[in-house]
């Protein structure tokens, strides 16, 4: 398989697939209407911490080979890594030769890790983050030339790009199978980024609580919105109904333009649809 590369064998397809150890999905979009044509989400059953990469690289591996979708040809082909390996850094703060710097400080480095970084340049702002470079080694057997990022760099730019008209601090927060994405902005201006694994509804509510102590943000007034593997009936929203006066499920109208999917669907996916 290859990226195209000559116009007249363009098919104006793009392929994105978000991956982590748990498991990955991807969709296709039509390059020039920028709609979801097809979806698709696997997960990989749980591994020992000593060889959780390999198995998920594997499994990655046969999943790939195993569905005619990804054997095509695409225009453009996005990998986005899902992991709690990155921070956010100013532009007037970043230094392309000390990307290990940054990360050192939450999460363990080695001298052998790969650092990369996304330019987000609308926000003044880089994000440094490790991706899981035997994936990477992977994607480069099977689809040859591709872009990826960081998921966090795409969800805090949505988020800011949502936050135009937001005067006040708003915090978002996207649950996921075993971690939470907390994002606070205001102004299209990043507040607090930061990523937590969690257990229970209980841990989840912890992190909010603390969040908003730390940031002066009273239950009774600041915003939260959710997303992610979260319903109004779940046992965390109702835990976040009784303690946080302000919440509700993200609106993600703006985003049933491109796909038909349900709008759970789209709150589910939607670092994936919006990449």
């Amino acid at each position: 398989m290859h990226n195209l590369t000559e116009i007249t064998e363009k098919n104006y397809k793009k392929l994105s697939i978000q991956v982590g150890l748990d498991g990955f999905s991807f969709c296709v979009f039509d390059l020039l209407t920028s709609k979801v044509l097809s979806f698709k989400k696997v997960a990989f059953f749980s591994f020992k911490d000593s060889n959780k990469l390999e198995n998920a690289a594997n499994l990655l591996s046969d999943n790939i080979n195993s569905n005619s979708e990804l054997q095509e040809c695409y225009d453009e082909i996005l990998v986005i890594y899902s992991n709690n390996l990155s921070t956010f850094v100013p532009h007037a703060l970043f230094d392309e030769d000390y990307l290990g710097s940054y990360l050192q400080y939450n999460t363990k480095v080695f001298e052998t890790d790969f650092f990369a970084f996304d330019i987000i340049e609308n926000y003044e702002m880089n994000n440094v983050f490790i991706p899981f470079i035997n994936f990477n080694n992977l994607f480069i057997e099977k689809f040859g030339s591709f872009d990826y990022v960081h998921a966090s760099t795409i969800l805090v730019t949505k988020l800011l790009d949502l936050s135009k008209n937001t005067d006040a601090k708003k915090m978002y927060v996207q649950i996921n199978k075993s971690t939470l994405d907390l994002v606070v902005v205001q102004k299209q201006k990043l507040v607090l980024y930061n990523s937590f694994d969690y257990k229970t509804p209980d841990d989840l509510l912890y992190y909010i609580l603390f969040t908003a102590e730390q940031l002066d943000l009273n239950p009774e007034f600041f915003s939260l919105q959710l997303f992610g593997n979260v319903h109004i009936e779940d046992d965390f929203y109702k835990l976040c109904y009784t303690y946080i006066r302000n919440v509700s499920l993200l609106n993600v109208n703006f985003m049933k333009s491109k796909n038909d999917f349900t709008e759970t669907v789209n709150r589910e996916n939607f670092i994936l649809f919006n990449s």
